[in-house]
C-alpha cells in the first residue's frame, strides 16, 4: 500500500473542545489528514464540537463518532447538519438502523463507517453492513481491551483479505506498529493516544506520517501497551500515583517509610509471616526467593527487628528487589550504602531470636491491603502499592495511560503559562 492511499485520521478524544482543537491545529501540521470528533468530545460538547472544528478546519475531513445503535436517521443528519463528512455506526447495530444511517447519509449528503468493536460473528455483520451500503469499515480494539494487551491486527489482515469496503483500523496504533496496519491491508489509520497525548503533537503525527512513507518503525517509549513479560520494565517508568490513579484511587500500604526514599522498589512478592522479633523465616525466604522477587514481612508491625545488614547482604546476593515489613529492621545506616530498597515500619537496635515460628508464601493483611505471594509490589517516595499478579497487566497498561495523559497536560500548563484548573477545565466539571 503506497503512502498516498494511507489516510492518517486523529481521534480526539477529549471531553474539553480547547485542547481537543490545540491538538488538531498541531496534528494537522504534522501532516494527519481526518480529524475524528471522538465520542467523550461528542457526549461533553454535543454537536457543537463538530461545528467548532469546521469553522477552524474548514477543508478538512470531519468524522463524527456518534457510534450510533439506534435513531440512526437522526443521529446521521444532526452530524450532517453540523459539519461532519463521515459518522459512525456501530457494526452490531440492528440492520434496521444501518440501513436508516446509510440512507439518511445519502439524503444529507454524509458518508457512513461501520465500526466493528467485537470480532464476534465479524464476517457474517461486515457482509450485512457491506450489503446496506456503508462507505466505509472500522475494525476497532477498544481502549479497555487495549488494557489488557489486545490489537487489532489478527482480524484485521482477514478483514482486508475479504471485505469490499475501504477499511480503517483503530485501537493502540503508535509510531511502532502502524506499519503493521497498513501491511494488512488498512487504508485508514486511526491513531488516539500516540498523538493526542504526546507532548508535542504535531511531531508525533509527523512520526506516524513518516513511518508509513518508509515503511519503517519508529521506537516510542511510550503510547503502547505491555503484556505480562513487559510488565516489570514498565513499572519502573510509572509511580505509585500513577497506579494508583490507573485503578481508580486504589489504596495504597500506608504506615511504612522507605529507608532509602530515592531508590525504586519493584518485585513480586515472596511473603512471610513471623512472630516479632523472630528472624528465621525472613532469612529463610531470602534462600527461597528468586531473582527480582520483593520479601514482605509481617512481623505483627511491633519490634524486636527481624531484618539487618547481613541479612541485606544475602538478599543482593540473590538479586532480589527490596524487602518491605510490617515490623523492624536495624543497620540502616548500613542498608543505605548498600543501596538496598527498604520499607519499614520501625527502626530499632535490638533484634530478636530465630525461634522459627511464621510461615512462608502465605497471604497477608497489611494496613487493609491484601498481599498474596507473586503480587506486585511497587515503592517510590511516595509510597507502596500492591498489584495483584492476575491484575499486572490492566494495572501497569491504566498507569502509563495516566503517565501519559499527564505528560500532555503538564506540557500545555507550561508553554501556555497556565494553571491546571485552566487547563482541565476544573470549575466545568464539578459537581452541581
Amino acid at each position: 500500500m503506497s503512502e498516498k492511499h494511507t489516510i492518517i485520521q486523529v481521534a480526539l478524544d477529549f471531553v474539553d473542545i480547547h485542547r481537543a482543537i490545540k491538538v488538531a491545529c498541531e496534528a494537522i501540521e504534522g501532516g494527519a489528514d481526518w480529524l475524528e470528533i471522538g465520542t467523550p468530545l461528542i457526549k461533553s460538547e454535543g454537536m457543537n464540537a463538530i461545528r467548532r472544528l469546521r469553522e477552524i478546519f474548514p477543508d478538512t475531513t470531519l468524522v463524527a463518532d456518534m457510534k450510533t445503535m439506534d435513531a440512526g436517521r437522526v443521529e446521521m443528519e444532526m452530524a450532517a447538519k453540523a459539519g461532519a463528512n463521515i459518522a459512525v455506526v456501530m457494526g452490531n447495530a440492528p440492520g434496521a438502523t444501518i440501513r436508516e444511517c446509510v440512507l439518511a447519509g445519502k439524503n444529507y449528503g454524509i458518508k457512513v463507517c461501520a465500526d466493528f468493536m467485537d470480532a464476534d460473528a465479524i464476517d457474517e455483520r461486515i457482509g450485512i453492513v457491506e450489503k446496506c451500503g456503508v462507505d466505509y469499515i472500522s475494525i476497532h480494539t477498544a481502549i479497555d481491551d487495549q488494557m489488557s494487551g489486545k490489537t487489532p491486527f489478527d482480524v484485521l489482515r482477514h478483514i482486508c483479505e475479504n471485505a469490499h469496503t475501504p477499511v480503517a483500523v483503530a485501537g493502540g496504533i503508535n509510531s511502532e506498529n502502524v506499519v503493521d496496519a497498513v501491511n494488512a491491508g488498512a487504508q485508514i489509520v486511526i491513531v488516539g493516544g500516540y498523538i493526542t497525548k504526546s507532548e508535542n503533537a504535531r511531531d508525533a503525527a509527523n512520526n506516524i506520517r513518516q513511518a508509513v512513507k518508509e515503511n519503517r518503525r519508529i521506537q516510542t517509549g511510550f503510547f503502547k501497551r505491555v503484556t505480562r513479560e513487559d510488565v516489570r520494565n514498565a513499572f519502573m517508568k510509572l509511580s505509585t500515583a500513577n497506579i494508583s490513579d490507573g485503578r481508580h484511587r486504589a489504596k495504597s500500604i500506608v504506615g511504612l517509610y522507605p529507608v532509602n526514599p530515592s531508590v525504586k522498589l519493584i518485585g513480586t512478592a515472596v511473603t512471610v509471616r513471623t512472630y516479632p522479633g523472630d528472624w528465621a523465616k525472613p532469612v529463610e525466604a531470602i534462600d527461597i526467593a528468586k531473582e527480582g522477587d520483593v520479601i514482605v514481612i509481617d512481623a505483627g508491625g511491633t519490634g524486636p527487628a527481624v531484618w539487618g545488614e547481613l541479612a541485606t547482604h544475602s538478599a543482593i546476593q540473590k538479586k532480589l528487589s527490596g524487602l518491605v515489613v510490617y515490623g523492624a529492621v536495624r543497620d540502616t545506616a548500613e542498608i543505605k550504602q548498600l543501596n538496598f530498597p527498604v520499607y519499614t515500619k520501625l527502626v530499632m537496635p535490638d533484634a530478636g531470636e530465630p525461634k522459627g515460628l511464621g510461615e512462608i508464601n502465605v497471604p497477608l493483611n497489611i494496613s487493609g491491603i491484601q498481599i498474596m505471594p507473586g503480587d506486585w509490589i511497587i515503592g517510590d517516595e511516595d509510597g507502596l502499592m500492591a498489584v495483584p499478579q492476575a491484575e499486572s497487566e490492566i494495572s501497569v497498561n491504566y498507569g502509563m495511560d495516566c503517565l501519559e495523559k499527564e505528560n500532555r497536560i503538564r506540557k500545555e500548563i507550561l508553554s501556555e503559562k497556565s494553571s491546571l484548573g485552566r487547563v482541565t477545565d476544573l470549575l466545568k466539571w464539578e459537581k452541581k
